[in-house]
């Protein structure tokens, strides 16, 4: 019944949305730069980290509310589809552009059975972060609310009671008053955090404002996209060690998900988790 695309198919679909992405921000003259192991990829491979099947971009949050604004008019919404934060059928706090036509189905049960599940990738915002702190840290509490409501009515699953705990407690949570508490950093802080779209640690989600300000361009799969121009600080702050590639044994990768097919719309497979039982679930609440 399915066909699942292998994962060097998949990352060429990928490309294909990167490249549509990057065409409506030059048109739009929206910054933004490569992020996390789509970043990584760029320095330490020009491209995908070869096992990677993930690709993320990140804006400030100015640059990505004008992006969602703006993006439809000038998209080829034919072939693409502009999933935006907190949506119609999107209850998540971060959003994706995807591939129509195509299928690439999750380790979930959606609670919304019109969600659109076509390959995709990643936008990020990046918040302005407050300047104490203990204000840093009461954003970083406000936004795991945010985020925990947003799963549970995407339709996270988890085999740890604690997060069934918090996630039914924040269900009773006003989404609105965390959410600008998380938001409401200041406009004039040397700090911005990616709380919404980073690592789940604390640490690795505080950055400079610079990095996102003053930006470079990297090969990537043959074409020039931007990155921070101080990505080796950065990629420092995410991994370490960025240019030590890991041991076969350790290259423990997040499958994002359980098929891909890129000739059939995630349509064909309305009913294909149905009995489905994940007993392998994401260490961290995001």
């Amino acid at each position: 019944m399915e066909q699942t695309a292998t994962l060097q198919q998949h990352q060429g679909a990928l490309r294909v949305l990167l490249e549509e992405f990057d065409r409506i921000c030059r048109k739009l003259e929206i910054p933004y730069v490569l992020f996390a192991g789509t970043m990584l990829g760029a320095v330490r491979h020009q491209g995908f980290i070869p096992w990677d099947d993930d690709l993320d971009v990140m804006m400030l949050r100015a640059d990505y509310d004008r992006f969602l604004r703006e993006a439809p008019a000038v998209l080829d919404q034919e072939k693409f589809y502009l999933q935006g934060e907190f949506s119609a059928h999107w209850p998540m706090f971060f959003s994706k552009l995807r591939l129509n036509g195509t299928t690439c189905l999750e380790k979930f049960h959606p609670r919304d059975p019109e969600v659109h599940q076509g390959v995709y990738i990643d936008i990020f915002p990046c918040d302005n972060a407050r300047k104490s702190g203990l204000g840093r840290k009461i954003q970083f509490a406000a936004s795991k609310v945010v985020i925990a409501k947003s799963l549970r009515t995407r339709g996270y699953d988890t085999n740890s009671w604690k997060k069934k705990l918090f996630m039914g407690a924040c269900a009773l949570m006003p989404r609105g008053l965390f959410l600008g508490i998380a938001k409401g950093g200041a406009k004039d802080s040397r700090l911005v955090h990616s709380f919404f779209g980073g690592a789940s640690a604390y640490g690795k989600n505080i950055y400079e404002r610079r990095y996102f300000l003053e930006r470079t361009e990297l090969p990537f799969e043959g074409r020039g996209y931007p990155v921070p121009c101080a990505y080796e600080e950065l990629l420092t702050t995410l991994y370490g060690d960025f240019m030590e590639i890991p041991a076969l044994d350790q290259r423990q990768v997040k499958q994002h998900a359980i098929l891909v097919d890129l000739e059939r719309s995630y349509e064909y497979y309305a009913h294909y988790r149905d009995d489905m039982v994940f007993d392998v679930h994401t260490r961290s609440i995001r």
